[in-house]
């Protein structure tokens, strides 16, 4: 949803890069669209950069689509270079979140957009789903409360900050900044 509202926000072709794309899912919907837009996605596995690459057509490979085995927090690609960056559902496992939030307001152009999603741990529910078990299952991780990444955010750079929230029993937050 948020990527159509800054679709109809600016339309035209558009770059999006996708941090911690996994096995690039959101690549899939998104060119299964029709869009005008060409999906970056960025993983710390190489692995999950192949088996995305192998699910989608090959006629989206290179001029639609591409994945990147890096680091978030060293984003291998030029300043100004997205018009939407999304992180979805893999930001607690980053150490140093702040850094993060810096490269992906750094590659992105004026005018832009980064969407975070990740776990809500700010009321009973999600604190009990994401410190207690998650934290359980996965070990060291840090989902941020809504303080923090807003925070975050602005001293990252971004402008017109705001959150939804999603979900009951596994409360997710959408934080939404402009570049």
């Amino acid at each position: 949803e948020e990527i159509a509202r800054w679709r109809a926000e600016h339309g035209g072709a558009f770059r999006l890069l996708d941090i911690g794309s996994g096995t690039g899912t959101l690549a899939g919907m998104l060119l299964g669209v029709g869009w005008p837009v060409t999906v970056v996605g960025l993983d710390y596995s190489p692995a999950m950069c192949a088996r995305a690459l192998a699910k989608l057509p090959p006629t989206t490979h290179g001029n639609r689509s591409m994945f990147t085995a890096g680091d978030s927090e060293h984003v291998p690609f030029a300043s100004e270079s997205f018009d939407v960056v999304i992180c979805a559902n893999s930001f607690h496992h980053y150490p140093h979140q702040q850094a993060v939030l810096e490269e992906m307001r750094r590659v992105l152009r004026p005018g832009g957009r980064l969407i975070l999603i990740d776990g809500f741990r700010d009321n009973v529910v999600g604190w009990f789903v994401f410190d207690v078990i998650i934290a359980g299952v996965e070990g060291s991780i840090h989902h941020a409360p809504w303080h923090e990444v807003h925070a975050g955010f602005e001293q990252a750079g971004l402008r017109n900050i705001r959150r939804r929230k999603l979900g009951l029993l596994f409360p997710l937050v959408a934080t939404i900044g402009d570049a």
